[in-house]
């Protein structure tokens, strides 16, 4: 089992949903991570990766291309 099988798609959504809906209740989206990421069993550093991802595949932030930013 590679480290991508650990968690299954369903529980990545409903933990992506968790941030979104109680992301107002925390000063930042880091605490809010921080909060939860427990609660589901991962790390927060994994959770944020899970939002990030969520956010740009949705259109909520953009990535920009690394020749873009540095010049």
């Amino acid at each position: 089992m590679n480290k991508s099988d650990k968690f299954s798609p369903e529980v990545r959504e409903r933990a992506v949903r968790m941030v979104q809906e109680h992301r107002e209740e925390y000063p930042s989206l880091w605490a809010a991570v921080e909060s939860m990421a427990p609660k589901i069993g991962c790390l927060p550093q994994t959770l944020l990766g899970w939002v990030q991802r969520h956010e740009v595949d949705t259109g909520v932030a953009m990535v920009w291309p690394r020749s873009k930013v540095a010049g």
